[in-house]
C-alpha cells in the first residue's frame, strides 16, 4: 500500500535539491523506482573510488591546450594500499622525485586521482586550460603534474621537493550518492610537508550540477591573487570575492 501523493511541501523541496527527500513508501519499504536509483547512485560511487585515471589521456587534453605535464605516482603502489594506507598516498615515490623539475617561485598545479578519478578526467582539463593562461601572464608556472594515487597532502611533497611559490591541488573527492563526479581544489602558499589543513582554502563540489568550472576558474585566480598579496593561505585567506567576479560568462564545462 502506497502513502498516496506527496505533500506539496515535499515536491517544493524536491526542485531545489538532489537530496533523497519525499520518496514514498511501499508498505515498510521504498517505492521500486527509489529502491533502484539508490542502488545505481551507491554502484556509480563504489565505481568512481575504484576508476582508473586514464593519465595518457589527460596528458594529451593538456597538449592540445598548450600545457606541459609529467606523471607521477605517489608511495601507494596500487588502489588497495591506497585506500588502506592514507599515509602512503601523501607522500611522493622516491624514484620519481629526481624527475621533478627544480622552479624556485612558480605556482604548481597537481593533478591526483583522489576518490574519484571521474571527475578528475571530465572537470580538470577545462579547469586547467582556463587558468594557465592567465596565471602564465603574472609569473611563472609549473608543469602540470599528474599523479597517481595521490592525496591533496602529496601536493606539499610535491611542491616542497620544486622549490614551488604554491600549489593548487586538484583532486577527485569522495563520492556521495548524489554525486560521483566532484572535483576539489585545495590551494596551499609555501608547500612542504607538514602544512595542516588549517593553512589550505578548498573549493569544492566542481561540477555541472554543482560549482561549474568557469565559477570554480574564477574563484581560484582570485585566490590566487590575495595569496600573493597576502603570502598566505588558510584561516587567514578568507574568501571574499566580489559576486560580481563569481559568474563569467566565458569558460564552458
Amino acid at each position: 500500500m502506497t502513502t498516496g501523493s506527496l505533500p506539496d511541501a515535499w515536491i517544493d523541496l524536491r526542485r531545489y535539491t538532489p537530496a533523497r527527500v519525499g520518496l514514498g513508501r511501499v508498505g515498510n519499504g521504498l517505492p521500486t523506482a527509489a529502491h533502484l536509483a539508490f542502488q545505481s547512485a551507491h554502484a556509480a560511487a563504489r565505481d568512481a573510488v575504484h576508476a582508473a585515471l586514464d593519465v595518457g589521456a589527460l596528458q594529451a587534453e593538456l597538449a592540445q591546450a598548450g600545457i606541459d605535464s609529467l606523471a607521477v605516482r605517489s608511495a601507494a603502489a596500487d588502489r588497495q594500499t591506497y585506500l588502506r594506507r592514507p599515509d602512503f598516498g601523501r607522500r611522493l615515490l622516491p624514484a620519481d622525485r629526481a624527475r621533478l623539475p627544480v622552479m624556485p617561485g612558480a605556482l604548481l598545479c597537481l593533478v591526483c586521482d583522489g576518490l574519484s578519478a571521474v571527475a578528475v578526467q571530465s572537470h580538470a582539463p577545462s579547469l586547467l586550460a582556463s587558468i594557465v593562461p592567465t596565471l602564465r601572464a603574472v609569473g611563472p608556472v609549473a608543469p602540470v603534474v599528474i599523479a597517481e594515487q595521490g592525496r591533496v597532502a602529496l601536493g606539499d611533497d610535491v611542491g616542497g621537493a620544486m622549490g614551488a611559490e604554491a600549489v593548487a591541488v586538484l583532486i577527485g573527492e569522495r563520492p556521495g550518492l548524489s554525486a560521483a563526479d566532484s572535483l576539489g581544489i585545495y590551494l596551499t602558499w609555501q608547500p612542504r610537508p607538514g602544512r595542516t589543513d588549517a593553512e589550505r582554502n578548498c573549493i569544492s563540489n566542481i561540477r555541472p550540477a554543482g560549482l561549474p568550472v568557469a565559477q570554480a576558474a574564477a574563484k581560484l585566480l582570485w585566490l590566487i591573487e590575495a595569496m600573493r598579496r597576502l603570502r598566505l593561505t588558510g584561516i587567514g585567506l578568507k574568501d571574499d570575492q566580489p559576486a560580481s567576479l563569481a559568474a563569467p560568462d566565458s569558460v564552458a564545462d
